[in-house]
């Protein structure tokens, strides 16, 4: 089960390895943004199974995505670097790179 505010990672699609907060649920379907390229006016539709659940839940972006409270995309951005620490050389945070550290 997922939660609002949720940091999840995308395990499928063009943007796979990337990290993104789930803003709504409904059904099997989730709403994702990452604050860069998927805004929160225009979230990321994604099915549950093509996400990896994380324990990071941000509780200022979670209080604020259920209380309807204005929100940013810098708010985002900020949240998932916090808890995902810099991204790679290429600008953005990636899965593949975390998982290599853990391999060797």
């Amino acid at each position: 089960m997922f939660s609002i505010g949720q940091i999840v990672y995308s395990k499928s699609g063009r943007d796979k390895g990337n990290p993104f907060v789930v803003v709504r649920t409904e059904g099997r379907y989730l709403f994702l943004a990452d604050g860069r390229l998927r805004k929160l006016e225009r979230p990321k539709k994604k099915k549950d199974i093509h996400v990896q659940k994380t324990n990071a839940c941000p509780a200022g972006i979670k209080a604020a995505l259920e209380q309807n409270l204005r929100l940013s995309d810098a708010d985002v951005r900020k949240a998932i670097k916090a808890e995902t620490g810099p991204p790679d050389g290429r600008g953005d945070h990636r899965l593949d790179k975390y998982e290599e550290a853990e391999n060797v």
